[in-house]
């Protein structure tokens, strides 16, 4: 349902683009995001966004990580600037949608990416 790609490797400072396509006889998204876990801990909330396009960020990501949504494509990207060691982890994107013939919308995870920031 949620295919993420756009991880890597990158140096302190650097950047990167995620993005993650939901897919499969989707009605309407409403809320899309991502998190990330870092190893041995646990996963944690990064940027959020409504279908109304409202946004909240971690705040250690704050004017750091912008997230943006193409609701034409069903895509939710998470553009990453001024990356630090510290965001290394594996991120999943999120989204709660509701499918053709469902009544009520359901949360799906998407399959996580590894984003490795070197010192």
């Amino acid at each position: 349902q949620l295919q993420a790609s756009g991880g890597g490797l990158v140096q302190a400072g650097g950047s990167l683009r995620l993005s993650c396509a939901a897919s499969g006889g989707i009605f309407r998204i409403n809320n899309m995001g991502w998190c990330r876990q870092a190893p041995g801990k646990e996963r944690d909330l990064v940027a959020r966004i409504t279908g109304g396009g409202i946004t909240n960020y971690a705040d250690s990501v704050k004017g750091r990580f912008t997230i943006s949504r193409d609701n034409a494509k069903n895509t939710v990207y998470l553009q990453m600037s001024s990356l630090k060691p510290e965001d290394t982890a594996i991120y999943y994107c999120n989204a709660i949608l509701q499918q053709y013939g469902s009544s009520l919308p359901t949360g799906y995870w998407g399959q996580g990416t590894q984003v490795t920031v070197s010192s």
